[in-house]
């Protein structure tokens, strides 16, 4: 499969959460992705940029802030092609295409993190002490947590990566066994 073979068919396959997805139409899609949030990048950096310099006695600051929205509109795009192609990669090594979702973990465990964190603040400011930090069921909630953070985009990674499965799987024939 070529590079354009991969857009045209993770285009194609738009909403396509059955069957299976090559190595290179993956890893081709995932590079084109790539290349156009760079250039999106650089089309906000030019076009959608603000600069203010501020000047103090001694300090002179400049602050640049942008609301990027062509790489917003380039995100929105590739976003579900990404999903399913991701998906159907994840059925040509096996596995369910629930997997390619396990990254999400990391946001929802960010997520639970910073809200224990608060919590904790919470409890130091109304004059707490540090033995909550070393309960039973702060390590329960931690330590799992900390490893889904790290584990699981990792994990996905690795998957992506594998060869496909010999022959036909229950999700569909070998993607390199089919003719075009």
């Amino acid at each position: 499969m070529t590079f354009s073979d991969a857009i045209r068919t993770c285009f194609s396959k738009f909403f396509t959460f059955s069957g299976r997805a090559s190595r290179p139409e993956y890893w081709f899609f995932f590079l084109f992705i790539v290349i156009w949030n760079i250039i999106a990048g650089i089309i906000d950096w030019q076009f959608f940029t603000q600069v203010s310099v501020s000047q103090s006695d001694e300090v002179k600051s400049v602050t640049a802030t942008s609301s990027q929205p062509v790489q917003s509109i380039v995100s929105l795009i590739v976003f579900f092609p990404h999903l399913a192609v991701a998906w159907r990669r994840m059925h040509d090594t096996g596995r369910s295409g629930l997997y390619a979702l396990l990254p999400i973990l990391l946001i929802l465990g960010a997520g639970a993190v910073l809200i224990f964190g608060i919590g904790l603040a919470s409890h130091f400011q109304h004059g707490g002490n540090l033995d909550i930090l070393f309960t039973r069921a702060t390590l329960l909630i931690v330590i799992p947590t900390l490893l889904i953070l790290f584990v699981s985009p990792l994990l996905v990674l690795w998957w992506l990566t594998r060869p496909s499965q010999p022959g036909a799987n229950q999700y569909g024939p070998n993607p390199h066994e089919v003719a075009p």
